[in-house]
């Protein structure tokens, strides 16, 4: 048997000619660039384009600066000698303007730390005893029982979120001194640990902000702070109600604006829901949604505009913008508390209540992008807006790449379908929405705290860098679409008192479609 081979060399003539096989060809450039890494590119250049256009200026003001000798500078001298006056002048005009922004600069608002109350393990309530106790009450027909858990089973809450103690009985006991002991229960346990762990004083706490939409008993809720802990005779109260689930971050921003008033203090911040007398026991099915979604929850955090406290701080609040759409009438109606037709009140949740909420966000981003997004997206969000006004609105608008602005995200933890269209619409990966995935699974719609328990679960996790920015958004009746933006003034490590502290390593968790 003969075998051939081809060799890369062959005789010819006496002489040795290589053959060399042919080279792969260049990859096609159009094809084979990531759009993605484009789109870096531009940013990285849009963000230090003043310093590259102020570079060559630096470079000549350099040379001219080194060229120079003592007769130059003797001259200058002279120069300024007799121009005494006009030295003076502008000497003046300097320092007073210099004393002007120092004195009506907005002074910074530090985050010292928060707490979030976690309730005891024997509030929690699991499906099946959900659906036990709502059959035992009676109060509910079948259509209604088997709507509550559909919901339930879509709802993307877990099998360990709380109920307050007054919907634990059989009959439930929800009275008056029933929703006091929850209120006192949360309120209570939120501030002993924020106490604890910061070790401030309570009597120097000079402001006090408490937002609870839908129990605002007399004495108010900021009261009963101030009775159980004896805080000072002087300290300015407020107690909002009835703003829904964004009232933490009006809450924030109330105490913001009165650390620009007055000066050296601390303020506290409480959000909360109290769910003992506002749970439904009606069968009208869109008023039926709230009791398979929030749960028992809250979070008090302490904010100061003391500047020895930016070392010990965990962030610095940069900006606070809120959108207000209760001027048109479908989104002022979407989330209504009312009765029903057998007079039992509840809060009704309008089928427009997601179109209203992707309205808002739309008018929120559009005041809030400008202030936060580097300069290369506001160009392109630009040039979008112009294209579609010359080429009508069939054009696709450019949706600006927060991720760019923000390095983590707490979208308020409403629901399920909240959270699933923020992602989409927003193009954001699971690991920026897990926060709040998490928490809705784990503690249920707190209302108003769900951002601090999402929050909490950033640092749970080791993933809160010095200079990292946070985004906190929430959506409330009336209609409200409210943002507040953070940023970490260190690497932040979890409280003692995290209420993810016990659990964070089952975490995340796969949840069903």
């Amino acid at each position: 048997m003969s075998t051939s081979s081809h060799h890369p060399s062959a005789a010819h003539a006496g002489a040795t000619v290589e053959i060399r096989p042919p080279r792969p060809p260049l990859p096609n450039f159009l094809t084979s660039v990531k759009l993605k890494y484009v789109k870096l590119g531009y940013h990285y250049l849009m963000s230090h384009l003043l310093t590259l256009c102020l570079l060559p200026l630096i470079a000549v003001t350099a040379v001219n600066l080194s060229q120079l000798n003592l007769d130059d500078v003797e001259k200058l001298y002279n120069h300024l000698q007799y121009n005494v006056i006009t030295v003076m002048a502008l000497s003046g005009a300097a320092l007073i303007g210099t004393t002007a922004y120092l004195m009506t600069r907005p002074r910074p608002v530090f985050l010292v730390d928060y707490s979030c109350y976690r309730p005891p393990d024997d509030l929690k309530v699991k499906f099946d005893v959900f659906m036990e106790r709502s059959r035992l009450h009676g109060g509910f027909n079948e259509s209604a029982l088997e709507f509550q858990r559909k919901i339930l089973e879509r709802s993307g809450l877990g099998e360990e979120t709380y109920l307050p103690e007054a919907l634990h009985s059989i009959p439930p006991v929800p009275s008056m001194a029933a929703a006091r002991k929850e209120a006192e229960d949360v309120m209570f346990g939120a501030l002993d640990n924020l106490f604890e762990s910061t070790k401030v004083n309570p009597k120097d706490i000079g402001i006090l902000v408490v937002n609870c939409s839908l129990f605002n008993p007399t004495p108010s809720l900021s009261s009963m702070i101030v009775n159980k802990y004896k805080l000072r005779g002087n300290i300015k109260t407020f107690n909002l109600g009835g703003m829904g689930c964004s009232a933490g971050v009006i809450a924030v921003d109330l105490a913001k604006d009165m650390l620009q008033v007055h000066r050296n203090t601390y303020a506290v911040v409480v959000s909360m829901e109290n769910i003992t007398q506002n749970w439904y026991f009606g069968n009208k099915k869109s008023m039926l949604i709230p009791n398979c979604l929030f749960r028992v929850g809250g979070a008090a955090s302490l904010l100061s505009n003391k500047s020895a406290d930016k070392r010990c701080a965990k962030y610095k609040l940069i900006h606070t913008v809120r959108t207000h759409c209760g001027a048109d009438d479908t989104a002022f109606n979407c989330v209504y508390q009312e009765e029903d037709d057998a007079r039992k009140v509840g809060v009704s949740l309008s089928k427009d209540l997601m179109a209203i909420a992707g309205s808002a966000l739309k008018a929120n981003i559009t005041t809030l992008g400008p202030l936060v997004l580097p300069i290369s997206e506001q160009v392109l969000f630009f040039a979008s807006l112009v294209a579609r006004r010359v080429m009508g609105s069939k054009m696709k608008p450019y949706i600006p790449d927060f991720k760019l602005a923000f390095d983590h995200f707490c979208i308020h933890a409403g629901g399920r379908a909240v959270i699933e269209e923020l992602e989409k619409n927003l193009q954001l990966s699971d690991e920026h929405v897990e926060p709040s995935r998490m928490t809705l699974y784990r503690f249920g719609n707190t209302s108003s705290s769900s951002i601090w328990y999402e929050l909490a679960y950033t640092e749970a996790k080791g993933r809160m860098k010095k200079g990292n920015r946070v985004w906190q958004i929430a959506f409330g009746s009336g209609f409200k679409c409210n943002s507040a933006v953070w940023e970490a003034v260190r690497s932040v490590k979890p409280s003692d008192s995290n209420p993810w502290a016990d659990c964070i390593h089952k975490f995340p968790v796969k949840l069903s479609v």
